[in-house]
């Protein structure tokens, strides 16, 4: 509220009368504004407060938010610059579930602002492969599975989520995600990153 609308209601809870007149040049109006405007500031430094309370809007606590979930890390410890990256990476830290599925994994590279789509590679087996499939190679391949990304991240500058100092716009590789299908892949698994229309 502004400090008019905090003076009118304190004048209203004033008793009636001569004694606290209301007109702007009296003492008690005067006194009236003080608290006004205190009572404005912090009115509007509370409803600052309650982006704070969130990752994905916060600023001022952002820091606190990225030691809480243990940031920067190996994944992003370079890769995070601007503002909006490094609540993203807050907000994919809390928000992060696990699994091993193709469905998982498009899901998660989507959160970091990516398009994937994945290959699992399999040797070719007589009796259950077919004419025209993929040779692949031998057994070694069985575990073996590739992510193409599609297209570079761009990441824009907003009014209100980035800072004086941030490119207008940036074009990144996916070493971020590179880095967190790494960490996040079965262990007996090997992993192939390409790049498409990069």
């Amino acid at each position: 509220m502004t400090p008019a609308a905090y003076r009118a209601q304190l004048q209203a809870l004033l008793p009636p009368g001569d004694t606290y007149p209301r007109h702007l040049a009296a003492f008690w109006t005067k006194l009236l504004d003080a608290f006004a405007e205190e009572y404005s500031r912090f009115d509007e430094r509370t409803e600052q407060l309650l982006n704070e309370a969130m990752p994905g809007s916060s600023l001022e606590v952002l820091p606190d938010w990225e030691r809480l979930v243990g940031l920067p890390d190996a994944c992003s410890l370079e890769l995070a610059n601007t503002i909006a990256e490094r609540r993203q990476n807050v907000v994919s830290k809390l928000t992060m579930r696990g699994g091993v599925s193709r469905a998982w994994y498009i899901a998660f590279a989507a959160k970091l602002g990516y398009t994937i789509e994945i290959d699992v590679f399999r040797p070719f087996i007589t009796g259950l492969s077919r004419c025209g499939d993929r040779l692949n190679g031998g057994h070694s391949v069985r575990h073996t599975w590739r992510v193409r990304v599609i297209g570079p991240r761009y990441i824009a500058f907003r009014t209100g989520a980035s800072q004086c100092g941030d490119l207008l716009g940036k074009i990144t590789r996916a070493e971020d995600l590179e880095c967190q299908l790494k960490r996040r892949k079965q262990a007996h698994t090997n992993l192939i990153v390409s790049y498409e229309g990069a």
